[in-house]
């Protein structure tokens, strides 16, 4: 059977913490490769992407061009309405029927698991890597016992960067250079995306 960590989100722009979380998980949990899904309509956060998903599945492709265990997914973008991970888990156990998942989230999302869609339904279909983050602590005492024994918390190099944060610095005119992959730092200037 094959292992796969699922990486969902924005990527509004993908960055190196993305990428390291995502490394992280596959060495550590031992899987096999790690499939990065950008969202059409995420349930959990306030307002659309700055970016066009077309963009965003791009810089995901740019970032993880060259790493033989990383593959980009459009699933989620060609789905209409609201992106649930319950609705893509069983898109892909349909498709890869040879395949067990997990899903590998930041550790700040951890303590959101009880609120995500049909979460007892998706936690019989996969597990959970927790990615330690910082400033966000987590406590897997406080979930219900139905989803402490599929949460696994791995440690990683600690960076504190966020999407937001990004773009922030572009609407400042700041320079975002070594914060994302050189190939999506090229893009986002060459698009003028997130400000100047």
């Amino acid at each position: 059977m094959k292992r796969v960590g699922l990486m969902g989100g924005t990527f509004d722009p993908i960055h190196i913490g993305h990428l390291l979380a995502a490394e992280t998980a596959r060495e550590q949990c031992g899987l096999d490769e790690v499939w990065f899904i950008p969202s059409r309509t995420p349930p959990l956060k306030s307002g659309a992407p700055s970016a066009s998903g077309e963009d965003r599945l791009e810089m995901v492709r740019l970032a993880i061009a060259g790493h033989p265990a990383f593959k980009a997914l459009d699933l989620e973008l060609r789905r209409p309405g609201i992106s649930y991970s319950i609705d893509t888990v069983h898109e892909l156990s349909a498709r890869c029927p040879g395949c067990s998942f997990a899903y590998i989230i930041g550790g700040d999302r951890v303590n959101d698991l009880p609120r995500w869609h049909r979460i007892d339904e998706l936690a019989a279909s996969v597990a959970f890597i927790g990615v330690a983050r910082p400033g966000h602590p987590v406590d897997i005492g406080s979930l219900p016992e139905s989803l402490r024994g599929r949460v696994r918390i791995i440690p990683m190099p600690q960076l504190d960067i966020s999407s937001s944060a990004i773009r922030a610095l572009r609407r400042e005119g700041r320079s975002v250079r070594y914060l994302v992959p050189d190939g999506v730092h090229d893009f986002i200037v060459r698009k003028g995306l997130y400000g100047s």
